[in-house]
Order: C-alpha cells, then structure tokens, then sequence
C-alpha cells in the first residue's frame, strides 16, 4: 500500500474517533437524530420533493458556505417510493439564480448510523473534503446524498446502484425545490463520484433519461467504479478488503428481502454483521474485517442461488448508457474494485457511442480518492463551460 494510502487510512480512523456513538440515544429536539427518521406513511408526492428540511453546520466551510439538511422522496430498488436523507450546500458568493449544480455522490461511509455522510460533514469528518472544496471554491452548488437507510436502525443499501441511483438524481431535485437554497430548476447539473459514489453516479446518468429527463444534465464523473458487483466482490474473499465484500451481502440483502442472507449465515456470520451494522465505518471495514473469509460467515454459497444472481444483474452497469460525456477513471493497481471490470464499462460505453474519455493511473484505490481530483474538477469546469466534449474511445 502507498504511502498516501496509508495516510488516508489515519484519516479514516480520525474520522471513526470523531463520529458520535452508534449506540447513542436521539436526544428530543428539531436538531436530533430523528430527523433521519422517515415518517411513516410518506407524505404524498414525487421523487425529489422535500419532505423536510433543516440548516446544517458545513463543517469546515461554514464561513464560506450555507448548507441544509434534506429528507426528499426518491424510489428504492424495488420502485417504491422511499425517503433519503443529504446535504445541500451553496458558496454564500453564488449566484443561485444560475449556480450550476453538482451531486457529490460519496464513497463507502460504513453501514453504522454513526457514519452517514451527512454527519461526517457536519462534524468536519468528510473524507473526501478535498475533492468537495474543489466545487464549493468553483461557485458551484452541491448535494451530497447519504443514500437510501441511514437512520438511527441502519438498513443501508450499499452498492445497489437500483437505489443509488434515484438518491443521486432526486437529491438534485430536492435542492432545486428546497426555497432556502434559492437554485434553478433548469441549473446545468453534472454527477460526481469515486468508488461506491462512482458506481452511484454512474448509475443515474444511466437511469436520468428516463427517470429524470427534466434535468438538464451535462456530464458524469465516475471513477472507481463497481460496474460489475460478481467480479468486484468475490474477488476480495481472504483480501484487504474483504470487509467491501460482507457489507455488498448486507446491502443488496437489505434492498432485496427475498435473498434471505440470513438463511445461509452461520452464527458467526449474523453475530459479525450484526456488529458492523452497529459500529462499522470504513475504517472498520478495511481493518477489523480484513483478510477474512465468507466461509467463515456462511453455512454455504447462498449467494451464488438464481435470486442472488438475478439482482446481481440487474445491477450491473452499461445497460443504458448515459446521454452526456462520461469521464472514467481507475487505478491499475486498484486493489478493491476490480480493474478488468471497470475497462469492461469503459469499452461498453464506447461501443455504445458515449462520448467518454477514460484514464488510467498507476496507483491502488484509496490513493485515486485524491490524485484524481484535478482531472475530475477540469472536466467538470469543461461541461460547464458548455466546452466541446472530446471522446478517447
């Protein structure tokens, strides 16, 4: 592992010692945790009206920017209507009559209630807060949604680009519809993210054209990205990052009740999940549960059964390829969302006419969460600017 690697994985611990308790009680008050809490049944309405809103302390940019909270509609994996919780954020010196819009779609946070993104925002424990002042410094707005089941009993759905997808799309639609943020509902959007928030953003360009075609989307950055959940997971059974691995298991089982995983898990594997519901962050994920093995979780390979299969492809990316430039990226020497997957969504999109630029490091994942930023920002500057976009297909 690199030594920016390394550093990261401090940052990550730094960020563990600061989230608040997952254990903790809901304190009563408008500013508590039950804000993440859905209510039940949900309001009427459409994917991307805002449910409920609140203002948030924006971490270190709080001088420079003002920042909400949000529950908005969106659509689960199953295309029931849900409810997501994010953060919006605007440079206090924008325009938000014509500020463009940017979804910044977060990598893997952990599936404990400690870990939502919004939180670590709000505490100044973002991980990729570099890659975030870089579109706060350009004037541009920006959401960031936690996904679907960050709430005081987790039930993320980690990985399950059916969710992530709509989150990312309709997290744009709350901040166009939330008065205090004050931004355009025709604002020039682009989708943003690495690793997990790649996949997410990947996914709703592909989903956009349908689900969301008002938006007037400008481009998608992806990088990281888990396109092929078969080929990215197994492969981390006894590996680094075997803890990516058990937590796929526990999202695509929490989007999809009918796969069961508890079936087929030992007493170990329910007690061992159990515990990552409860305290796993990322940090945990790549240290508590490293080098691992699934068959020490299971009883045998449930997941490998025709059910788990089906939604397995029905959430593997290249099927409807996004309407806008693409820029995609990835280490070559990504140790935990395979290579050969990703250059297979690149090769997919370009067949299929994207106009993509893709491009390659020579560096491991965790050090790409920050060496990419510069090529990310340009192209994002660039579909902006309304710039021609160039292919390298």
């Amino acid at each position: 592992m690199t030594r920016r690697a390394l550093a990261l994985l401090v940052a990550l611990a730094v960020t563990a010692a600061l989230a608040p308790a997952a254990s903790a009680a809901p304190a009563p008050g408008p500013s508590d945790d039950s804000f993440y809490t859905p209510p039940s049944p949900l309001p009427a309405g459409e994917p991307g009206d805002v449910i409920r809103w609140r203002p948030s302390n924006a971490g270190p940019r709080k001088a420079s920017v003002d920042a909400w909270q949000v529950m908005y509609r969106s659509t689960n994996a199953l295309g029931q209507p849900d409810a997501v919780t994010g953060t919006v954020l605007v440079p206090k010196n924008a325009d938000r009559a014509s500020a463009p819009i940017v979804s910044f779609d977060p990598g893997t946070h952990g599936p404990a209630f400690a870990c939502t993104p919004s939180k670590m925002l709000a505490i100044g424990a973002f991980y990729e807060q570099p890659g975030l002042d870089d579109l706060l410094d350009a004037g541009y707005a920006v959401t960031v949604p936690d996904y679907e089941g960050y709430q005081s009993t987790p039930k993320t759905t980690y990985v399950v680009g059916r969710s992530e997808g709509p989150a990312v799309i309709d997290g744009v639609r709350a901040a166009q519809r939330l008065p205090a943020a004050g931004l355009s509902s025709t604002a020039k959007v682009v989708f943003r993210g690495y690793s997990q928030g790649g996949g997410a953003a990947a996914w709703a360009g592909e989903l956009q054209p349908s689900y969301a075609p008002e938006l007037n989307l400008v481009g998608v950055a992806a990088g990281g990205v888990p396109a092929d959940l078969v080929q990215v997971t197994l492969q981390l059974d006894g590996k680094f990052g075997f803890g990516v691995f058990a937590y796929a298991l526990l999202g695509l089982d929490q989007a999809y009740p009918e796969l069961q995983l508890d079936s087929f898990l030992s007493d170990n594997g329910r007690a061992k999940l159990a515990e990552m519901k409860q305290s796993a962050c990322t940090f945990e994920l790549l240290t508590t549960y490293a080098n691992q093995k699934i068959a020490d979780y299971t009883t045998g390979p449930g997941y490998i059964k025709p059910a788990w299969v089906a939604r397995l492809n029905e959430n593997k990316l290249g099927g409807s390829p996004p309407r806008v430039p693409v820029f995609q990226y990835h280490g070559t020497g990504d140790q935990l969302v395979q290579f050969a997957q990703a250059d297979s969504l690149h090769k997919a999109y370009c067949a299929a006419g994207v106009q993509e630029t893709w491009k390659t490091y020579d560096t491991d994942h965790i050090t790409l969460v920050y060496t990419g930023n510069a090529d990310v920002l340009a192209f994002v500057k660039d579909r902006i600017a309304g710039k021609p976009a160039t292919s390298n297909c």
